[in-house]
């Protein structure tokens, strides 16, 4: 299997694009944006469907209030803003407003983690995932590019719940089938292998498998898994791959404390425990510069994850 680069593409546009056929399609979608409709790509939703569109400024409290209300009231809220205010400023108005009586809101959250880039530690928040994992019936998603986050943006208003919809602000290759079906809660495996099983999910899948293409120079055959879905995971696919291989690496743009690699590793306790290593930041805060400059200097590059897969090759052996 192969997967080529159509093309950089920042994932806000593709939710935009997915948000703008949504409401096109479904006269109960209404959205709101926390001042940042520019950065969120919500601006043709709010020309198409202006009655539609809620501008709330900068008051991120306040607009998840809102949305529950119109859950209750029967439409299908997405809200808009960057990540760190959208999980870490309301954290409580989403606990109790949202998620402790099941609203059907849809969180929509873009420049999350480090490559948010020269806004700073500020705004780089890499502790939503674990944030919005640990609310009871939230489901959570972190997509890895343009095409999958227009899939996801359409395919959440299907479901009926808190969703928490996490994607990103710099252009990244866009390698995933446009016309592919997304599927809550189930992985993709993207490559076969025998030796080593990589699970990625957001920004960093495109990287694990440019470090796959790298190990099977040196004729280690890896295994890559995107889960998209970390909440609920799909157990079973990764069950399947490491009672073949052996071993995994779990790769994420986010603190090891919390997320995907944590989740990761409980299942594997419960069920088949293997060797583990974990690309992830660590007990930090980021820092301003290019997201290229974030991603190498805090582990999580290529480079990054070739050194890891190694270290757990050895540990298996």
């Amino acid at each position: 299997m192969s997967y080529i680069n159509k093309g950089s593409k920042d994932t806000r546009s593709g939710f935009g694009e997915g948000l703008t056929e949504l409401g096109r399609s479904n006269p109960e979608i209404v959205a709101l944006c926390a001042d940042l409709t520019g950065s969120l790509k919500m601006g043709d939703f709010s020309k198409e469907n202006p009655e539609r569109f809620f501008q709330t400024g900068i008051a991120e409290a306040n607009m998840i209030g809102i949305a529950a209300g119109l859950a209750t009231g029967g439409k299908i809220p997405y809200t808009g803003t960057f990540a760190n205010f959208s999980t870490g400023r309301v954290y409580d108005q989403i606990r109790q407003s949202v998620a402790y009586s099941n609203k059907n809101v849809k969180i929509c959250a873009s420049h999350a983690g480090l490559t948010l880039g020269e806004d700073g530690a500020t705004h780089q928040i890499l502790e939503d995932i674990g944030l919005m994992k640990m609310l009871p019936g939230m489901t959570v998603i972190n997509t890895c590019d343009f095409n999958q986050t227009k899939l996801a943006t359409i395919e959440i208003s299907k479901v009926s719940g808190p969703v928490y919809l996490r994607f990103g602000r710099p252009k990244v290759p866009n390698f995933t089938d446009e016309n592919g079906i997304f599927k809550i809660g189930r992985g993709i495996l993207l490559r076969e292998g025998s030796d080593l099983t990589i699970v990625a999910t957001g920004h960093l899948v495109w990287e694990a498998l440019e470090a796959s293409i790298e190990l099977s120079k040196s004729g280690i055959s890896c295994e890559i898994i995107n889960i998209h879905t970390i909440k609920p995971l799909d157990e079973e696919i990764i069950l399947k791959s490491v009672s073949k291989t052996g071993c995994l690496v779990s790769a994420e743009e986010h603190s090891i404390y919390g997320g995907l690699g944590e989740s990761i590793s409980r299942t594997l306790v419960l069920n088949n425990p293997v060797p583990q290593e974990f690309i992830g930041t660590k007990d930090t805060f980021g820092e301003s510069g290019t997201p290229a400059e974030l991603i190498k200097k805090y582990g999580l590059d290529k480079d990054s994850i070739i050194k890891a897969s190694k270290k757990v090759l050895e540990r298996k052996n």
